[in-house]
């Protein structure tokens, strides 16, 4: 498989699949959480309050990994493991761009001053399960 391919199936994924595990480091200690994605590119974003636990991770250690994909019974499902760095984005056009009615469930809207997004810079992508020569690592 090629680069091209590679990073295309990687894409899609990342397009297709929202919800993954972000795992950060505590105590030298893997911390996994549930958290909705969207991508521009092979960047990732996700919503969260500047009031939580994983925020004082990222602040600690910006090192993160996220799963994503799985679609049916996670046999032979295609997924991606990504490895990043996480940084707190404030700016208010990314907000407004993720912004959903189901957010409401955890801020005041998306002018809440505790909402941040995270944005995680991809330091490593390993495409799983695609075909017979997976894993493959995409070259950033």
């Amino acid at each position: 498989m090629t680069q091209e391919q590679i990073k295309q199936k990687v894409l899609d994924v990342l397009e297709n699949h929202k919800v993954g595990s972000l795992a950060t480091v505590i105590d030298g200690k893997p911390h996994s959480r549930y958290m909705t994605f969207f991508n521009e590119g092979l960047t990732l974003f996700t919503p969260t309050s500047e009031d939580t636990h994983k925020a004082e991770e990222i602040e600690a250690n910006p090192n993160v990994h996220v799963l994503l994909g799985y679609d049916d019974n996670g046999f032979g499902d295609a997924y991606v493991e990504f490895s990043g760095i996480a940084k707190f984005n404030s700016s208010k056009e990314l907000k407004d761009k993720i912004w959903s009615e189901k957010l409401e469930r955890w801020f005041d809207g998306k002018d809440d001053p505790n909402l941040v997004v995270l944005e995680i810079k991809p330091t490593n992508i390993r495409l799983m399960n695609a075909n017979e020569n997976t894993p493959q690592t995409l070259e950033l």
